[in-house]
């Protein structure tokens, strides 16, 4: 081999001329004719100034962990033995009597001596530090102890994939975003880019949405993402190969605090896919992002990039305020709905199907209610008709209500919408709900506060926020019923249990405040509600005992064309049976099993003898009328 020839052919042939030259005397396997020790510094230099094509992805490895050029080699020689047999050979003849095909420290050092290079110098190196070279078990002195290269990490460099636990590759999510998100997303990687923060934190309810936006923001610095939990043997080294960078994901509860994990000797930018709570720490400058819900415009752009109509995507921007990822999750479900059953396409029926369909992360916290309630199914008083009626529309114009107003509106402006329906039981509150979501287009979830609430401190706290984070990315109604058990008023402080119960309404009173959903509340009374919690409702209805020409349209309500009574019979237990609607139906119900049994239609018998067991429960007497002559009407 020619004098300068090692630089043609890369770190390998450097590497393999400074072995030969070490071993001289051993062996004339590796020799190079004029080639000298005082030459291997200076060419090292050149070939890191400016590394052949087959050398330029391990050159920048070593300049991304500040390998020495000792170190370098070193590299260079431990991943040459892992794919050429007759190099492995030579390099174990070398060697002996010691056995292995990979290089040991001993070698090294002295082939690199010129470098500096010593076996405790090698095994300190960031080299090993990052885990790119990974020093073998062999119970023996260092000189004595092996080299090899992390296989992750060369395969990364050949430009092959490889399998790694607790590592996965992401590649780019086909999530489309709002155009704002790409030019807030350059922003932040040019931050990134210029090391004014080492980190970026998302704040996003959808997980799916924020991985997708930190992906935007690698784009934009020429990487791509790796989820993992935390560091592992050669990952700080593997990153930087594979052109990627790390996200983590961190689901926090209120108050809770999680670190990111250290990695070792890397030096490139992270991302945390966080939810809405909980606090993420970390060294050095850190920016957090907290990503909004996209305007009505941009809804409608991202509802016809999934496939809508121009007039469609127009009504779901307007219906529903959802973010970049619930409408990719509520895309692919009514596409597939369509591909099974015979349709013309993905249409706003579709999508309005696909999200009557729930939302997985909510279906384990709350129930959700199917029924379907139509305007004949409610009925209320006049004024209570309007003010629902204006509940609605305030919920529909939530995005744009604070357009053109003050700033002492506009400053703190939240687009969430809370409602108390209070009254007696029976009066309808539940069927109010249900009949404003189905006018709202939107799924309404049933809060079991059993579940919700726990006597260890702070769980319910952090069962309230898990919810209410699904609940935000979903867009869903959430109804609270006996909502007075969660929402009491506070109490002087007595004790510890008092003080923490304390604590804990004021956290809900807070985070129902932040929540930028819509919120019913139901309860007997108004009364046990704390006053600051009222004063933080946008409405206040109440649902009062129906009079007799409302019980009469409930009755006609409940029964519909079942019934052999009379117009008179319903005038009559309109007046006598003062009782609430709820209690009307189970009325009904008890009636139309007697009168099936019997093969007929609902008659008065049917409708006395379910009426007086009612009242029985309620701890009641049954009104006087319930008699022969009703029977005659």
């Amino acid at each position: 081999m020619k004098t300068g020839e090692p630089l043609a052919h890369g770190l390998r042939s450097l590497a393999l001329a400074a072995v030969a030259t070490a071993i001289a005397d051993r062996t004339g396997a590796f020799a190079h004719r004029g080639w000298k020790p005082a030459m291997l510094a200076p060419t090292v230099s050149a070939l890191r100034a400016a590394p052949p094509k087959i050398d330029a992805a391990m050159v920048a490895l070593a300049d991304a962990l500040s390998l020495s050029d000792a170190e370098l080699l070193a590299a260079a020689l431990a991943a040459a033995v892992e794919d050429d047999a007759g190099l492995c050979r030579e390099i174990a003849n070398a060697q002996a009597p010691l056995a292995g095909g990979r290089p040991m420290l001993g070698l090294l050092a002295t082939a690199f001596a010129p470098l500096g290079a010593t076996p405790l110098a090698l095994a300190t190196g960031h080299g090993v530090a990052s885990g790119m070279l990974k020093l073998g078990n062999e119970d023996a002195p260092l000189p004595e102890r092996s080299l090899a290269f992390h296989l992750p990490t060369l395969a990364a460099l050949r430009g092959q994939a490889a399998s790694w636990e607790d590592v996965q590759p992401i590649d780019p999510p086909e999530l489309p975003l709002p155009d704002r998100r790409v030019d807030d997303a350059a922003r932040w990687a040019k931050a990134l880019g210029e090391a004014r923060t080492r980190g970026v934190v998302l704040r996003c309810a959808s997980e799916a949405e924020a991985i997708a936006t930190a992906a935007l923001c690698a784009d934009r610095l020429g990487l791509k993402l790796a989820q993992t939990a935390g560091p592992r043997p050669g990952l700080a080294a593997w990153l930087p190969a594979a052109r990627r960078c790390p996200i983590f994901t961190a689901n926090l509860a209120p108050g809770e605090r999680w670190k990111i994990p250290p990695l070792p000797s890397y030096q490139g930018p992270w991302f945390v896919a966080a939810g809405l709570d909980g606090l993420v720490e970390a060294d050095g400058a850190v920016g957090e992002w907290v990503l909004p819900t996209p305007d009505p415009a941009e809804r409608e752009r991202l509802w016809r990039t999934a496939g809508l109509s121009k007039a469609d995507a127009a009504r779901a921007a307007a219906s529903w305020r959802q973010g970049a990822g619930r409408i990719a999750e509520v895309a692919r479900r009514a596409r597939v709905a369509a591909m099974v059953a015979p349709s013309s396409g993905f249409s706003w029926a579709d999508a309005a199907a696909a999200l009557a369909g729930g939302a997985g992360a909510l279906d384990g916290l709350a129930q959700r209610s199917l029924a379907v309630v139509d305007a004949d199914a409610l009925v209320t008083p006049r004024s209570l008709g309007q003010a629902l009626e204006r509940l609605v529309e305030r919920c529909r114009r939530r995005d744009s209500l604070a357009e053109g107003l003050g700033p002492a509106i506009t400053a703190r402006y939240r687009p969430g919408i809370r409602a108390l329906f209070h009254g007696g039981s029976g009066t309808g509150k539940s069927l109010a709900a249900e009949w404003l979501a189905g006018r709202l287009g939107l799924p309404l979830y049933r809060v079991d506060l059993a579940a919700l609430t726990s006597k260890w401190i702070g769980e319910t706290e952090k069962n309230l926020s898990t919810l209410l984070s699904a609940a935000e990315h979903a867009d869903v109604v959430l109804f609270f019923d006996e909502a007075d058990a969660l929402f009491a008023a506070r109490t002087e402080v007595g004790d510890a249990n008092d003080r923490f119960a304390n604590a804990q309404t004021n956290y809900l009173l807070q985070r129902i405040e932040f929540f930028d959903g819509i919120t019913i509340l139901a309860a007997n009374s108004r009364d046990r509600f704390d006053t600051a919690f009222t004063r933080r409702l946008d409405a206040i209805l109440e649902f009062p005992m129906p009079e007799a020409p409302a019980r009469r349209l409930l009755w006609q309500a409940h029964l519909g064309r079942s019934h052999a009574l009379s117009e008179a019979a319903l005038d009559r237990l309109a007046v006598i049976v003062d009782l609430a609607g709820g209690h009307i139906r189970n009325v009904v119900l008890a009636a139309a099993a007697d009168a099936k049994a019997a093969r007929r239609a609902i008659g008065w018998h049917d409708i006395a003898a379910a009426t007086t067991e009612e009242y029985v429960k309620l701890g009641r007497p049954p009104p006087a009328g319930l008699d022969e002559q009703g029977a005659r009407l």
